[in-house]
């Protein structure tokens, strides 16, 4: 198979229909054997009716329905579990992602041997103050943090080569650092098309402002799982030290004082030096344990399901991957 496209979705009734008519256009204009995965995040509208549909006239329609909402990373997680083409392809289903760029990202990973290739909305169709300012922001912020140097990392349309989507492992919110992820997995030739950002058609868009509070503290996490995700004792052994070698430097001090400079003086515990090293020490203890636990965590961690499914179209064989 050529392509699978991954397209996960929280109430897209209105647009779905447009949306897969439009993929399977392109699909057959370009002659790709191809399957479209609908990742239904816990829809409460018809989304779910509509996908039913299609999977029942178009064998290439598979779909996976969550109990609730559980994020988009949990959705392309899923969908990334059975996608079965050499590249694979993630978009929107809100329409502002146009399929007619397809073929040409599949052709950058196909015959460029791109890893990854990151679409760029270089001229957006958003609000300029709740979301143009703040994204440039943080791809700026993530740029500088990760050394990748996309210009869009929250751009839904993507592509990928398979080995890279069944290498990774995409959690929490972790969607929009998938470049970073890959890069830290070893796939190094990353790079990004400008791509048509299309206004949105229908309904209002699922993500608020506070997805870039979310996305900064992501941006922090991140750093630290690709710096110290593997060795956390690394870090915090390094501040436990210090700490350690601070309290230590205020002991010797104080004992050089009390026992040799100024014997009849005041008592230790009058001294704010004193109150420095206890908290000094007290710090490093804690980091150290921290680091202790981090591993311990690292070494006995339990791989649990991160979201539950309800229902499916089309992919019975592929459930043992899900549930694995």
């Amino acid at each position: 198979m050529q392509l699978s496209i991954v397209i996960p979705l929280l109430n897209e009734s209105e647009s779905l229909p447009e949306l897969y008519q439009w993929i399977v256009r392109v699909m057959k204009a370009n002659n790709y054997s191809y399957e479209i995965l609908f990742i239904d995040d816990g829809s409460t509208d018809d989304s779910w009716e509509i996908i039913n549909r299609f999977a029942q006239e178009n064998s290439d329609v598979k779909a996976l329905r969550f109990t609730r909402n559980y994020g988009k990373s949990q959705a392309l997680h899923a969908g990334f579990r059975i996608a079965q083409g050499k590249v694979v392809l993630t978009m929107d289903a809100d329409l502002q992602d146009s399929p007619d760029e397809i073929p040409e990202l599949y052709q950058m990973i196909v015959e460029e041997k791109y890893d990854l290739v990151s679409g760029w909305k270089k001229k957006r169709y958003d609000n300029k103050i709740t979301k143009n300012l703040p994204s440039k922001l943080f791809n700026f912020a993530a740029r500088k943090t990760s050394g990748v140097t996309l210009h869009d990392f929250n751009c839904g349309l993507k592509a990928y080569n398979r080995n890279v989507i069944k290498t990774i492992e995409v959690t929490g919110d972790m969607h929009r650092y998938i470049p970073v992820l890959a890069k830290h997995a070893g796939f190094s030739k990353i790079g990004e098309k400008v791509i048509q950002h299309q206004a949105r058609k229908y309904g209002e868009t699922k993500f608020g402002s506070e997805r870039f509070i979310r996305g900064f503290l992501d941006l922090i996490t991140i750093w630290f799982i690709t710096k110290f995700g593997r060795r956390p004792m690394h870090l915090f052994g390094a501040l436990g030290a210090i700490m350690f070698l601070i309290s230590f430097g205020f002991t010797i001090y104080l004992g050089i004082d009390k026992l040799f400079i100024n014997p009849q003086g005041r008592l230790i515990t009058e001294r704010p030096q004193f109150y420095l090293t206890l908290t000094s020490m007290v710090i490093g203890t804690q980091m150290f344990l921290a680091g202790f636990l981090g591993e311990i965590i690292l070494r006995s961690q339990l791989n649990k399901p991160a979201y539950q499914i309800k229902d499916s179209c089309n992919i019975a064989e592929a459930m043992p991957l899900i549930l694995k």
